[in-house]
Formats: C-alpha cells, sequence, structure tokens
C-alpha cells in the first residue's frame, strides 16, 4: 500500500506541468480567437419593391475580412443568399431566387465592412437574414431583419350599381404590399364595415383589393376611404365623397349611378390635383444666416461654393462655427417635398436633409444620430452616412440629385435624376416628426446648386 500510494503521487507529480502548459495553452487560444464581434442594425431595414437595398454589416473592432468566409443566409446555414469564400464570390450554394441579384460590397472590406447589396427587391426576399463570418475556427454572425413594403394605387372610387335599395361604390387599390388594411369611415371618423371585401396577389405577390359598401337614403351619405399601411400603422390620404338626398328619388335607379359617377369623378379628380400638389417640388434656398465663413452663397441663394478665405460673419447662435455646413430656409414638418441638387467639380460634397434643432458650434456627427440624413462623396467613395457610413455600389458619382422628403413616414429618399436610378432610402421612421431643413456640405474645390 505504501508503495501504490508513492507511484501515484509521483505520476500526479510528473502530469501537473503539462495540464498547466495545456490550460495556459487553451486560454491564450481563446484569447487570440475571440478578435471580433459581428455587428449588424439593432432595427429592422426596409426595402420599397423593385429598388435597391443594402444590408448593413461590419467587424468591430475594424479588421480586413478579405481573407475571411462571409456568409450571408437565411434560416438554414444552408440556405446561401451570398457566399465569399478564399478572396472570391462563390455561387454555387447560392439559391436560385437570388442568382444576379446579390453582391458583397467590398470597397469597404479592409475596414470590416461587409454588408450586402440586393438588387430589384421582392416581397419575398423580407424575412431575417444572417451575417457569418468565420476566420480559421472562430466564427460569429448578426441577425438582421429586412421588412419589404411597395406603396401601391391610391384607393379609387367607383359605382358598380344599385342594390338592396341603395348605391353600392367600390373602393379598389393594386400594387401594395404588405396586405394594407382599407378602411371605411363616415364624416365622424367612425370606422364603417364593407358590405364586400375580396383580397389577392398578383404575380410579383403585390396586394390587389375590393372594398363596397351600399349607401342608401337613411345611411351615412358622407364616405371616405383610406388605406392603413401593416407596418407602421400610418393611414394614407382618404378618397372622400358626399352624397346628397338628390341623388335617392324614387326614380329608374340608372340616373341615379349616373349622377353618382359624375360627382365622384370630379371627387377624384380634385383628390390627384391634391396629392401631386404634396409630391410638388420644392422651391428651396440657402440660408446665409446658418452658412459657415467659408461658404460663399450667390445672390440668388441657389448655390454655395468653397471660399479660399474666411469671411467676416457674425458669429450667431445659428451659423455653423466648425463644419462647412449651411442649412434651406424652408423647413417642412408634414406632406411630401422634392427638390434637385447639381454637383460642380470637386470630389467633397454631401447632399441631404438636417432637422431644425442639429447643433451648431464644435464637432457635429455627421450621421441620424446627429441630426442628418445624407449621401456624400468623399473622394473616389460615394456613401450613405449612416453609422457607420454605407458604401454605395454606384458605377459614378450622380451629377444631380433628387432628394424626396416624406415627413408622414419619416422617411428620405436620394435618387439619380439623371437617370431616375434610387440611390438610397433611409427607412420609414428614421427621420423624427420635427421641422427638417435641406442640408449641403462643400469640401474644397467643389459646389452645389439647388436647381429651379
Amino acid at each position: 500500500m505504501k508503495g501504490l500510494s508513492i507511484c501515484h503521487s509521483s505520476t500526479a507529480s510528473s502530469s501537473l506541468p503539462g495540464f498547466i502548459i495545456f490550460f495556459i495553452t487553451f486560454c491564450v487560444h481563446k484569447l487570440e480567437s475571440a478578435r471580433f464581434t459581428v455587428i449588424g442594425p439593432d432595427h429592422p431595414v426596409t426595402a420599397i419593391v423593385g429598388e435597391d437595398i443594402v444590408l448593413p454589416c461590419h467587424l468591430f473592432p475594424r479588421m480586413s475580412a478579405e481573407n475571411m468566409e462571409v456568409r450571408w443566409f437565411r434560416s438554414e446555414f444552408t440556405s446561401v443568399v451570398h457566399l465569399y469564400q478564399h478572396g472570391k464570390d462563390e455561387y454555387g450554394q447560392q439559391m436560385p431566387e437570388y442568382h444576379e441579384r446579390t453582391e458583397l460590397l467590398k470597397a469597404g472590406i479592409m475596414v470590416g465592412n461587409v454588408a450586402l447589396g440586393i438588387v430589384n427587391v421582392r416581397p419575398s426576399d423580407e424575412g431575417q437574414y444572417h451575417c457569418f463570418v468565420q476566420d480559421g475556427i472562430f466564427n460569429e454572425e448578426a441577425v438582421l431583419e429586412l421588412k419589404v413594403e411597395a406603396s401601391g394605387s391610391a384607393p379609387q372610387i367607383s359605382v358598380e350599381g344599385y342594390q338592396d335599395g341603395g348605391i353600392r361604390i367600390v373602393c379598389q387599390l393594386a400594387g401594395w404590399y404588405p396586405e394594407p388594411e382599407v378602411l371605411w369611415r363616415d364624416r365622424r371618423g367612425q370606422l364603417l364595415s364593407p358590405s364586400t371585401e375580396t383580397k389577392s396577389q398578383d404575380g410579383r405577390g403585390l396586394f390587389e383589393i375590393k372594398s363596397s359598401i351600399i349607401i342608401t337614403e337613411n345611411s351615412n351619405q358622407n364616405l371616405a376611404c383610406s388605406i392603413r399601411n401593416a407596418y407602421f400603422s400610418l393611414e394614407e390620404e382618404p378618397s372622400t365623397f358626399y352624397i346628397s338626398d338628390f341623388f335617392f328619388p324614387r326614380m329608374s335607379p340608372w340616373p341615379v349611378v349616373w349622377s353618382v359617377t359624375l360627382v365622384i369623378s370630379l371627387v377624384f379628380v380634385s383628390l390627384t390635383l391634391f396629392l401631386l400638389k404634396l409630391r410638388a417640388r420644392a422651391n428651396v434656398t440657402l440660408d446665409p444666416d446658418t452658412a459657415h465663413p467659408y461658404l460663399v452663397l450667390s445672390e440668388d441663394r441657389k448655390s454655395v461654393s468653397r471660399g479660399d478665405t474666411r469671411q467676416q460673419l457674425r458669429d450667431t447662435p445659428e451659423r455653423f462655427d466648425t463644419e462647412r455646413w449651411v442649412l434651406g430656409c424652408e423647413g417642412f414638418t408634414r406632406g411630401r417635398h422634392r427638390w434637385e441638387v447639381e454637383v460642380g467639380g470637386g470630389r467633397f460634397w454631401a447632399v441631404g436633409v438636417a432637422r431644425e434643432s442639429v447643433g451648431r458650434k464644435g464637432g457635429i456627427s455627421c450621421s441620424p444620430e446627429g441630426g442628418i440624413w445624407a449621401v456624400e462623396r468623399w473622394l473616389g467613395q460615394f456613401r450613405a452616412l449612416t453609422s457607420p457610413e454605407t458604401p454605395l455600389p454606384l458605377s459614378r458619382a450622380p451629377s444631380r440629385i433628387r432628394v424626396c422628403l416624406d415627413c408622414g413616414r419619416g422617411q428620405v429618399t436620394f435618387i439619380d435624376a439623371g437617370d431616375e436610378a434610387p440611390i438610397f432610402t433611409f427607412p420609414p421612421g428614421s427621420v423624427p416628426g420635427e421641422r427638417i431643413r435641406p442640408w449641403l456640405w462643400v469640401g474644397g474645390g467643389s459646389w452645389l446648386r439647388l436647381c429651379p
């Protein structure tokens, strides 16, 4: 027994250094492997059907992902949306529905940006996406949500006959996603139940809805038909009309139908003109009281360029004193507005919108967190000023940019006015419900002009 005890003690003594070496090696290996985390947006990304979208994803801390595996997939690891391996794109495992529709944006891959671009967004693209990055045996992933929407036709009202002692009024719409809710309201805003409602989806997966209601002489004759978005609970401008007692005489129903059709046609024309007015181009000018002293404004306050010397201007609370920025005079709190900016020369400029309360003194974050929603050209790169920035896969920088602001949705969209190609959209709800103004940044050798 004594000999056995000595042998056991000797074995434990000899194995202890090996265990310590293994433990230290294991810990060092773990420390070396855990080199980054994968970060995606903490809110859903919204895309418009038929347009392009960028799904943001990057490594933290910033490092090159050029020699790593980057796999974008859906619910299953093998449901590959896009795969980048061994320094190149691999398409053998890609799902057929994404063929020739995806691109890993490699402009920022050296600093860990592994964002994915998807072109011609479809309703079927909606759902969860996994951004998976692997380096050797170590891997991390981020999960983000893509929501898809399409704004189709405005409610179109028609008369479809005389039924059950009243007039059958129909509200139709098409081209919407996700499935919208059609609402009938009386003159007090109270909801009314439709008589019938049919729903269908076209070949692209967009919804078509036909809802009807019966108007009788003793029922509600002042009606409104509107649409509510299933995601954002935003109700579109309603189509409204009023039917007086004159249209319910004791006579053949067909004159009544023709009369109602005439009234509704007039109302629809008025509604169309109203919506066109909401979408009309805004005549914006630049506010000299906000311009940085290095910026030179034209007499008509339409153009701005970068000067060589600092002007002697009053340092008022409204004026930017550090950033070479200027705001537009006009501010918007409701409705839809658009304007165009011509870009001339230079490799440093930015175009967008800012909230009224954006900081004017000292360094300010050029991002939504700082109250800025914009696209920028910086040297040879073109990018959206998200946080972090989103590289935009454009073959050339646009010479004329259209800015489309939708205050109701809290959304701003940028379009290449030259070929009508979409550039970038900050998703609905991004822009807060406060006064929003045009915003420009001008670098050396550049100039920007607000188009009439």
